[in-house]
C-alpha cells in the first residue's frame, strides 16, 4: 500500500491596505478584520483534518493566517525562508484607486520580459524553493496532511509547475483567493493530483474574487 500525504498550500487572508500599496516582502502589514474572520473560518473548516505539520511564510500576514489553525490543532508554526512573497522592483509603490506607476516611462525597463519575469524573482527560483519545501514539509507529515502558508503567486507558479503548465500567465486568471488551498496529493514520494478548494469563499468580497493586474502579477495583489 503506498502512503497518502497531503500538503496543502494556504494563501493568507485579507491584509489591512488602505492605501494600496505593492507591500510584496514589506514588514508592518497585517490582516484586516475580515481577514482573520477568514483565518478562523478556514481552522474551523479543516481544523479536523489529520493536519500534523503547519509552516507559514516569516511576514505577519501568514503568519497570522497560521494562527486559528495552529490552536485549533494544538501544533507549532513552523517558519520557513522558502515559502515567502517573490521580490519585485514595484515593492512599496502605490497601486490603489488612481494610482499609474506602470505608465512612467522609468517603468517600463522592468517589463520587457514576463517569460523570466524581467520585474521580480524568476519564476525557476521561485519553483525550486517552494518545491523544496513542498518536499520537507511531504516528509514532516508522512501519512498525514501539511499545511504552508504562502503567498498568491509562489503557490499559483508552484501550481502550474506541479501541472506542467506555462509560467506565462495573467495574473486575473489566477485560481488562488484568499485562504484558498491549493492542496498537492502525494502517493509516497511521487506527486499524483491536484486539487483546489476556497473554504472562507463566502467572505471574499466580490471586488477581490479576480486579481488585479499587479506588476505582470509577479508581487502580492492591492486593495484599496
Amino acid at each position: 500500500m503506498s502512503e497518502q500525504t497531503i500538503v496543502h498550500l494556504m494563501r493568507h487572508g485579507e491584509v489591512h491596505n488602505p492605501d494600496g500599496v505593492l507591500y510584496g516582502r514589506m514588514g508592518g502589514f497585517h490582516l484586516s478584520d475580515l481577514g482573520r474572520q477568514m483565518a478562523h473560518k478556514v481552522a474551523e473548516t479543516v481544523g479536523d483534518r489529520d493536519i500534523t505539520h503547519l509552516v507559514a511564510s516569516p511576514l505577519e500576514r501568514a503568519r497570522e493566517t497560521a494562527l486559528p489553525l495552529a490552536e485549533a490543532r494544538g501544533l507549532e508554526i513552523t517558519v520557513d525562508e522558502r515559502v515567502i512573497e517573490s521580490t519585485n522592483v514595484f515593492e512599496g509603490e502605490g497601486f490603489g484607486a488612481g494610482a499609474r506607476p506602470l505608465r512612467r516611462p522609468s517603468a517600463w525597463r522592468h517589463l520587457w520580459n514576463p517569460f523570466k519575469p524581467s520585474w521580480g524573482e524568476p519564476y525557476v527560483d521561485v519553483v525550486e524553493r517552494m518545491m523544496a519545501a513542498v518536499h520537507d514539509a511531504r516528509d514532516a507529515a508522512r501519512g498525514h496532511e501539511a499545511v504552508v502558508v504562502s503567498h498568491q503567486l509562489p503557490i499559483w507558479i508552484t501550481r502550474l509547475h506541479a501541472e506542467q503548465r506555462s509560467f506565462l500567465h495573467n495574473p486575473r486568471s489566477r485560481q488562488c483567493t484568499l485562504c484558498s488551498l491549493t492542496s498537492l496529493h502525494f502517493e509516497d514520494d511521487r506527486l499524483h493530483k491536484v486539487t483546489y478548494s476556497e473554504p472562507a469563499g463566502d467572505l471574499i468580497p466580490t471586488r477581490d474574487k479576480k486579481a488585479p493586474f499587479s506588476a505582470g502579477g509577479a508581487a502580492e495583489e492591492q486593495r484599496p
